[in-house]
């Protein structure tokens, strides 16, 4: 089994943050090492000093992996290892390996793949493209290909491949966001950090306000660990006043996530980019609570996704102290600050009011007379809006329905009243 000794020069609560990462992939973390520097060694990342004191307490502590908590390029991790004389990897490859490990849908699998091709293609060493021994001429005669060029030729064609895959996936979400759209159903997501529970506040708001279709759906995993989450569901849940909206669980930030992994991750995450509002869900018995919150905002914008509405939902207040709950209302610069407990089931009610305020308001009640011989109309009433009342009168079918704008102006004739 693996033991590792964690490396790191940025801040502390960065390092900390790398031991639960090596934890969630299962490698008891033995020892930590902290360098504080202005300036990276280019060949070491850190100081050659530092490089040696690794090397004999991983002899001392029996460790055979070395994990830096930065980027780290294919040139520092061959001098760790020859320094070290232990595996050396870097916080990337431990997201990508989580990543890998709790993919279960075929998109997911696919995004993570794509993912570490991308980031093991510009650690391939050689000769470079420029002397590549298939494209001829001056110094390139000679042995012929070599297994460098046969393993970087293959990676790009298996990156052509999953990228193909994906396109498809793609114009599968596409479709089914084009339906959503036409019936105009408001799209509410829940972003944030890993861990701050997303999913079991999705779960516990889907309890409350499932539609009765979707009672019998299973739950989304849910777990105390980073990146519980990995494949993105919508589910459809029903406000008390607005009828019926969808509400999609999302994978979870975190601090320096690879950027070959949010560009993988993009078609999942444009559920994020459509949506009429995001529900940054935060972690508020952690520490760090802040730093988390900016991280994510930072991921948002790389998305495009920055300047939408969005409710601040405080979870777990439970565990939270009223100093930590104080600071992050203070220095959060969100206008709509909730503070709920999705295990404890607090405030839910609340914030569902909160998420129903907050939707561009677009139905309209009315009632309607329709003559007996416009069934159509009718039936098309009761596929595209939400029937309250429903009667038979002399004249026709009375209706009470609320429909949004498009519906309303097909039918308008037959509106008797309009209820404010």
């Amino acid at each position: 089994t693996e033991k590792a000794i964690i490396v790191g020069s940025d801040t502390r609560e960065s390092l900390e943050e790398l031991r639960e990462l090596a934890e969630a992939c299962d490698i008891p973390v033995l020892e930590s090492a902290f360098q504080g520097r202005s300036k990276i060694d280019p060949a070491f990342y850190i100081g050659r000093g530092k490089v040696l004191e690794i090397a004999s307490l991983r002899q001392t502590e029996r460790a055979n992996v070395v994990i830096f908590d930065d980027e780290l390029s294919g040139s520092q991790v061959r001098n760790l290892e020859n320094a070290i004389g232990a595996k050396v990897i870097d916080r990337t490859t431990l997201i990508l390996e989580i990543f890998a490990r709790r993919a279960k849908s075929k998109e997911a699998k696919i995004q993570v793949e794509l993912a570490q091709l991308k980031y093991r293609k510009s650690r391939l060493q050689g000769l470079g493209t420029v002397l590549s021994r298939t494209g001829g001429g001056i110094g390139t005669r000679g042995p012929g290909e070599k297994k460098l060029e046969t393993d970087r030729r293959h990676i790009n064609e298996t990156i052509y491949d999953l990228n193909n895959e994906l396109k498809k996936i793609k114009k599968t979400r596409e479709v089914q966001r084009e339906k959503r759209n036409k019936e105009s159903i408001p799209k509410v997501s829940l972003v944030g950090y890993t861990n701050a529970g997303k999913s079991t506040l999705r779960n516990a708001l889907c309890d409350i306000a499932a539609v009765q279709e979707g009672k019998g759906k299973e739950k989304v995993f849910e777990a105390n660990m980073l990146f519980a989450t990995l494949d993105i569901t919508t589910r459809a849940i029903t406000l008390k006043n607005k009828g019926l909206i969808t509400l999609t669980d999302t994978v979870g930030f975190v601090r320096k996530l690879p950027h070959d992994l949010v560009e993988a991750f993009k078609s999942t995450l444009e559920e994020v980019v459509f949506s009429d509002l995001l529900c940054h869900v935060v972690d508020a018995s952690s520490s760090y609570a802040l730093e988390q919150i900016k991280a994510v905002e930072e991921v948002l914008s790389e998305l495009g996704a920055i300047g939408k509405e969005t409710i601040l939902v405080l979870n777990k207040v439970d565990m939270a102290s009223e100093e930590q709950l104080d600071e992050l209302r203070e220095k959060s610069l969100y206008k709509d600050i909730i503070e709920v407990s999705a295990k404890e089931g607090t405030n839910l009610e609340e914030l569902l009011y909160l998420i129903e305020e907050k939707l561009p308001y677009s139905l309209i009640k009315a009632e309607f007379m329709i003559p007996y011989h416009k069934g159509d109309v009718v039936s098309f009433l009761h596929r595209n809006g939400r029937v309250f009342e429903e009667d038979y009168k002399d004249e026709g079918t009375y209706m009470m329905v609320e429909v949004d704008e498009e519906v309303y102006n097909k039918t308008e004739e037959y509106v008797t009243k309009v209820i404010e």
